[in-house]
């Protein structure tokens, strides 16, 4: 509706007028308001394996003992007759299907070709892509896979310590206690430099390899940012200023590196939490044939209806290869923002 009586607007009887022989002057573009961004989930899907068909198609074996046995030996070189030792078991994952429905009404055609200020329908594919996305993201912080066994395993099953999810890949943590993640309580306490340090030398010492990155909610990103802040210092070149630099001083960070690892904040992590993953071993896998496919539009004559309706979809799976290389943390204090 137009706003009249203000600015150069008049109201009453003129207005009126206007409004019936005035076109409005509209923007070409159209903000997006309710969609947020997600790093993790842009990483993951830069970085994306390739699957394919089959049962259980992104199986992967792992070793999780030992299938030889070492012996010291004397000057005639002597050792016992080797038993076969078996440690290799698989670990599998099912693809899971994201879909979003497209609606194109043969009416909404009619009524926009050659007068569209935007075409509607393409802000539906838009908006149809970034619903895609935003569930994928929320996923990712919030399945624990038997909470949905049809969406996308969350960061919460596969770093786990059997608390959340026991079977992973098709195997009980309980069994098999080498795919436990190390788990702590932090205890409402201020996320620090040290405290992240002791975090990330537990992963190293649960498995001899440190988290790739961390990710962290802004919240409580920004507490541990608080930090580092007192620490900064700024060093004047002789014969010049801050004034004299068109970007000024650089101050805060973008990236809080912890004992070699950035620590990154994430919209869609919950607050309080601190995941940190190894890139090594966690991936997202992403249908060959079945990644934001689109499948034309078909139309709904056969419904009754003049009109099309097309599906973008999604073959993939967030899967896990060594749940003991990462660390998940909880009860970490945040800043209210």
């Amino acid at each position: 509706m137009p706003i009249l009586g203000q600015g150069i607007v008049p109201s009453g009887a003129a207005a009126t007028e206007l409004t019936a022989i005035t076109r409005r002057a509209f923007l070409p573009t159209l903000t997006v308001q309710i969609y947020n961004s997600s790093p993790y989930l842009a990483s993951l899907i830069a970085s994306a394996q390739v699957a394919s068909g089959g049962i259980s198609p992104i199986t992967v074996p792992i070793q999780g003992a030992r299938m030889t046995t070492f012996a010291w030996g004397g000057y005639d070189a002597s050792f016992g007759i080797p038993a076969q030792q078996n440690g290799i078991i698989d670990l599998e994952y099912n693809l899971k299907l994201g879909m979003v429905p497209v609606p194109f009404l043969g009416m909404e055609a009619a009524v926009q070709v050659d007068y569209a200020v935007v075409p509607r329908i393409e802000a539906v594919m838009n908006d149809a892509g970034n619903v895609m996305t935003d569930a994928f993201a929320t996923s990712c912080y919030t399945n624990t896979s038997a909470l949905n066994t049809q969406a996308f395993w969350g960061l919460a099953g596969l770093i786990d310590d059997g608390t959340n999810a026991d079977i992973v890949g098709g195997q009980s943590r309980t069994a098999y206690t080498y795919l436990k993640s190390k788990v702590y309580a932090a205890g409402s306490v201020n996320p620090t430099r040290q405290l992240i340090s002791q975090y990330i030398n537990g992963a190293a010492k649960a498995c001899g390899e440190a988290p790739t990155y961390g990710l962290m909610g802004f919240g409580t990103w920004s507490l541990l940012q608080q930090d580092f802040i007192g620490q900064e210092q700024y060093n004047i070149t002789p014969g010049s200023s801050f004034d004299q630099s068109t970007d000024g001083p650089r101050s805060g960070f973008r990236a809080l590196m912890v004992s070699g690892v950035p620590i990154f904040p994430d919209f869609y992590c919950p607050e309080g939490s601190l995941y940190l993953p190894n890139s090594r071993y966690l991936n997202l896998y992403l249908h060959e044939q079945g990644s934001f496919a689109f499948t034309g539009f078909e139309s709904t004559l056969a419904n009754g209806q003049l009109g099309y309706i097309g599906l973008l979809l999604t073959l993939g799976e967030l899967i896990t290869t060594k749940p003991s290389s990462m660390v998940r943390v909880s009860g970490l204090n945040y800043a209210t923002l």
